[in-house]
């Protein structure tokens, strides 16, 4: 995908409740300089290609790939579900991001949506096995923690262990949790993911970088997360994924 627009969101309580049931999309980008027609060869392949994804991602949580006979009109796609999630959720997440990115990027040849549960993209050039850095979206708690240096030391240092572990895993997801505080009596909850296009070293170098911007955006608040076209890396003082 070749998209520029980096973007930074601040969530409100009720916004984040809305992401968990997926009511809304996280964020969504769309191309702005190659279009298709309606009812041409792009646009047909596109819509059997995204098709496809509504019921091959409920087995893996992952699916990719390219449908047409004429590499003028080719689109490449893939939707990835959240790790932890049920298959049901992957199936109603995956179509409802079928929908939607229709919807919000009509014919455009490159488009990207981001649910809690899933993110689905597609384009007109073959961007598998390559680390997307163009897409990306900050999402965090208003909230401040008590003790920045020693949170943020916390987190990095938990973000770091799950990279290493979901770049090594066939799934490409990983997620834990790590006490600090007097006595360890609170808990840092965070989660990594990769596609599944990319090789282990590229999921890790991945996770990495996304893990290196997070000070960016969310230093010293409770709650985090750099959501990627390639991957993701988030983390709460609460749970959020299911065990």
């Amino acid at each position: 995908m070749y998209f520029s627009r980096i973007s930074l969101y601040l969530l409100s309580t009720v916004l984040l409740v809305q992401s968990v049931y997926g009511i809304e999309p996280l964020f969504h980008s769309c191309s702005t300089n190659e279009n298709f027609t309606a009812n041409g060869h792009y646009d047909k392949s596109l819509n059997k290609l995204i098709g496809n994804f509504n019921y091959l991602a409920a087995a893996k949580g992952f699916a990719l790939g390219s449908l047409g006979m004429n590499r003028q009109d080719l689109p490449y796609g893939l939707t990835l579900c959240r790790g932890d999630i049920t298959a049901s959720d992957c199936i109603t997440c995956v179509a409802e991001a079928s929908t939607e990115i229709r919807r919000r990027c009509p014919y455009k040849k490159e488009a990207i949506i981001w649910y809690d549960n899933c993110l689905l993209k597609y384009s007109n050039k073959d961007f598998f096995g390559q680390i997307d850095n163009k897409n990306k979206v900050y999402l965090l708690n208003l909230r401040n923690v008590s003790d920045p240096v020693t949170f943020n030391q916390k987190t990095k240092e938990l973000l770091t262990q799950l990279a290493v572990d979901a770049s090594v895993t066939p799934r490409m997801y990983a997620a834990g949790d790590l006490e600090f505080g007097d006595q360890g009596l609170k808990k840092i909850y965070g989660m990594a993911q990769c596609t599944r296009d990319l090789s282990s070293a590229d999921c890790k170098s991945c996770l990495d970088r996304a893990i290196g911007e997070l000070p960016s955006c969310c230093d010293g608040k409770e709650g985090g997360r750099v959501v990627g076209g390639s991957c993701t890396v988030r983390y709460e003082i609460y749970p959020f994924v299911n065990v």
